[in-house]
């Protein structure tokens, strides 16, 4: 196993980030999760605008594309794998305790996990707390995570893999690392960016290859809607048959299933789209 930190590949037992480093002592940094199939990341360069557009929002400097792209394809060659999780993770670097950040330049940090794929369905739960739709970090993909930690851990014990979460205005708005679909009368529907869900890349593309509608949408929509399904990097399309108490027992449902077909179809056709 090699990861790849300070510019080059190393050991993971060996490897160091500083205890200063402010991606540990703030939580200071932005990272993406790529798909990588036999060896080929998925919507790579997808993946690397959204670092550059989150570093910009967290007012980062802007990442050096070229290297992260050289990283990302030495850490794939060291460790060859038919599924993996390729984390990249970009801080602010070894700073003073506090807020400030210091000048030592920033850390980038590559790694390679290997998974396995998801499950056809999952199971999903609403949880109590609310996602600021107007906050500092919204719509950035921060290292900043300590709520969907703890919104996932609950979900768990619930028996599900993923945590709902509303906005301050009761809005349905994102999972803790997925967005959510709605099937409704035989259309599919979002919630919009605005309502402080992340942009996900695989919610975009399903957007797009599917027809789906971003539709401002009550969180009680859970309740009521033909289907339910989850996009994420390493869910792909996702139905979901459990929402807390109520059970949607033919998941996949028809419309679900055929975004699923459409989404093997269309990643399988391009790995960069």
């Amino acid at each position: 196993m090699k990861i790849w930190l300070d510019g080059r590949l190393q050991d993971p037992q060996e490897a160091r980030v500083s205890v200063f480093d402010h991606g540990l002592t703030v939580g200071d940094g932005i990272f993406e999760t790529v798909k990588s199939v036999e060896g080929r990341p998925f919507a790579l360069t997808r993946h690397l605008d959204r670092l550059t557009r989150s570093a910009r929002g967290l007012g980062l400097p802007a990442p050096d594309l070229d290297e992260v792209r050289r990283a990302c394809a030495a850490v794939v060659e060291a460790n060859p794998m038919a599924l993996g999780r390729l984390r990249i993770t970009y801080t602010g670097g070894v700073s003073p305790l506090g807020s400030d950040r210091g000048d030592a330049g920033t850390t980038l940090v590559v790694a390679l996990g290997e998974v396995t794929r998801r499950p056809d369905t999952t199971a999903a739960i609403t949880v109590p707390w609310t996602r600021n739709e107007r906050g500092a970090l919204t719509g950035l993909k921060t290292t900043s995570y300590a709520e969907n930690v703890v919104a996932l851990a609950r979900a768990h014990e619930r028996g599900a893999s993923e945590a709902l979460f509303a906005n301050t205005l009761g809005r349905l708005c994102e999972g803790t690392g997925s967005n959510v679909f709605v099937v409704l009368d035989g259309e599919i529907h979002t919630p919009p960016v605005a309502s402080g869900c992340l942009a996900g890349i695989t919610r975009a593309l399903a957007v797009a290859w599917t027809g789906a509608k971003e539709t401002d949408l009550p969180l009680s929509v859970l309740a009521e809607a033909d289907e339910v399904f989850l996009t994420s990097t390493l869910r792909d399309i996702q139905a979901v048959h459990r929402v807390d108490d109520r059970d949607l027992t033919d998941a996949p449902g028809p419309v679900t299933a055929k975004a699923m077909r459409v989404w093997d179809e269309r990643a399988a056709d391009d790995l960069d789209p």
